[in-house]
């Protein structure tokens, strides 16, 4: 590395004296080429432009002579400051190049970082959201699971109220049974004793007329004692369907 910056100082001092005497055979443009490309050289053995300041310091000490008059001094330094310029130039590119790119850096540092703030938000969003959705999946199930424990208290509790309808029912008949062969027997009793009285009434005929009207009195009043419990057992078959 040492033995080419030698070979470029060199090189440097040999391309500034020719551009100072104004380019004998190429003239001035060739002279600013020579210096850009000389520049390039120092770009990519990495050089610095204090590098390549020093360099040119020590070739323009023997570019220009000693013993050379005070304006023609001052001429040729204003001209060996073109060249100057023209050889920093791909070393300042290069460095105005690595700043946009260190602030392009920088740039894209800062929105990673906003992208990882953002998708740690996001995850936390997602990770939220899936407990909330397996929350609400759980209540859905305990929600499910209650109203199938309802509908299975409602069928069983409705089963009891059928079997609960058909035994009052069942009740209501045997009873309205019982009332009616308790109203047939009763029926059957006053007939019987009201063809008793008729049958007693034919065998003594007309014989006795005050036994006659007792006969008749008490015959009428078991038909109205008998009109009486037929009613009283109706009210009693007719009361279950008014209830």
């Amino acid at each position: 590395m040492k033995a080419k910056m030698i070979v470029l100082s060199r090189r440097y001092e040999a391309a500034l004296g020719e551009y100072l005497n104004d380019g004998v055979n190429d003239g001035p443009a060739f002279g600013l080429k020579r210096a850009a490309r000389l520049g390039r050289q120092a770009v990519s053995l990495g050089m610095e432009t204090l590098n390549l300041a020093k360099i040119h310091e020590q070739a323009l000490l023997t570019a220009i002579p000693p013993k050379c008059p005070g304006k023609a001094r001052d001429g040729l330094v204003k001209r060996a400051q073109i060249f100057f310029i023209e050889a920093i130039t791909p070393i300042e590119r290069t460095h105005l190049a690595a700043a946009m790119a260190e602030e392009r850096w920088n740039t894209l540092s800062g929105t990673l970082h906003e992208r990882t703030d953002e998708l740690a938000v996001s995850k936390r969003d997602v990770k939220k959201g899936i407990l909330e959705r397996k929350a609400a999946e759980q209540a859905l199930k305990s929600e499910g699971k209650c109203r199938a424990k309802s509908l299975e208290e409602s069928r069983s509790l409705l089963e009891s109220l059928r079997r609960l309808t058909h035994r009052v029912i069942s009740a209501q008949e045997n009873e309205r049974g019982l009332i009616s062969r308790e109203l047939h027997d009763e029926i059957a009793q006053v007939l019987l004793g009201i063809n008793v009285r008729l049958l007693t009434l034919q065998q003594k005929g007309f014989r006795d007329a005050k036994m006659l009207l007792r006969e008749i009195t008490a015959t009428q009043q078991l038909v109205e004692d008998s009109v009486k419990t037929m009613r009283r057992f109706a009210r009693n078959l007719q009361s279950p369907h008014e209830e």
